[in-house]
């Protein structure tokens, strides 16, 4: 018998859709990619990846800067599983080997060292390689005698890395003050979240300090407060909006207009013409 000539099965792809976390909408994937990963909705910020953040930032035919290797697991932690074996995990999920990836370009014109926490990489923690890959940015800032901007993701300090995790707030502080010394800008933005040793490390040490809408930013996490303190929080305590309010971020910025806003705040900072390629 002759078959008969059926229609191939229709397919739906499963990442077709993607919903927003704030206001549950469901967003086209591909809409949602051109509008930056901004819900057209509510306006959510989604959280993205490094290698995404840069593409977004800098101009076409940006390099991507050599990045060291540090001593891993000097502690030889273990809680429930080693601390060796979590890096293997977050590696296998990753095209990375850890949370910090730096990029040097241009930002509209503007020469820039860009450097980006990745919070799909153990939570953007800061360990020994997140430290010293920041430094390494600030340096190669210093030597091209541009800005470095930063943006920040994180839970905090990594844990399984103990004192040697928060002794890096100490180090890429270091690194900021040589970079003052030479008076070229540095330049901080605050994404969701941005909580522990990084808020109160190098987060806030911008010449400059923008934040994303709504992004969570703070130390401990609002329920810890709460609980210590037994105070009920102001509404939106910890968002971006009410640290702007109270003095601790100096604007908001849509993502939209953060590659005009920070080459305006480069530029600035250095005295530069605004339209100036360097």
């Amino acid at each position: 018998r002759n078959s008969l000539p059926f229609a191939a099965k229709r397919t739906t792809d499963e990442n077709l859709w993607v919903k927003c976390p704030s206001c549950q909408e469901m967003l086209f994937t591909r809409d949602y990619a051109e509008n930056l990963s901004v819900c057209s909705n509510c306006g959510h910020h989604g959280r993205i990846d490094a290698d995404e953040r840069l593409r977004q930032l800098l101009d076409e035919g940006f390099t991507r800067i050599a990045l060291p290797e540090v001593q891993e697991d000097p502690l030889k932690f273990r809680d429930q599983k080693k601390y060796t074996d979590r890096l293997k995990a977050a590696r296998a999920k990753s095209p990375h080997r850890d949370a910090f990836q730096v990029g040097s370009g241009t930002i509209d014109g503007q020469t820039a060292v860009v450097g980006v926490q990745d919070f799909t990489f153990m939570g953007g923690s800061m360990g020994s390689v997140v430290g010293e890959r920041f430094v390494r940015g600030v340096e190669q800032a210093i030597a091209r005698k541009c800005g470095f901007v930063c943006f920040t993701a994180t839970g905090g300090a990594r844990m399984p890395e103990g004192l040697l995790s928060l002794m890096q707030m100490a180090k890429t502080n270091a690194a900021l003050t040589r970079m003052a010394q030479q008076e070229l800008p540095y330049i901080s933005v605050l994404t969701d979240p941005t909580m522990g040793g990084v808020s109160a490390g190098f987060a806030f040490m911008g010449d400059v300090v923008i934040a994303e809408p709504k992004a969570l930013i703070g130390f401990a996490g609002p329920r810890v407060i709460e609980n210590t303190v037994r105070v009920k929080l102001p509404e939106g305590f910890q968002r971006a909006e009410f640290l702007r309010d109270k003095g601790a971020v100096d604007m908001i910025c849509s993502r939209a207009e953060l590659r005009s806003t920070i080459a305006h705040q480069l530029a600035m900072l250095q005295g530069l013409s605004a339209t100036a390629v360097a």
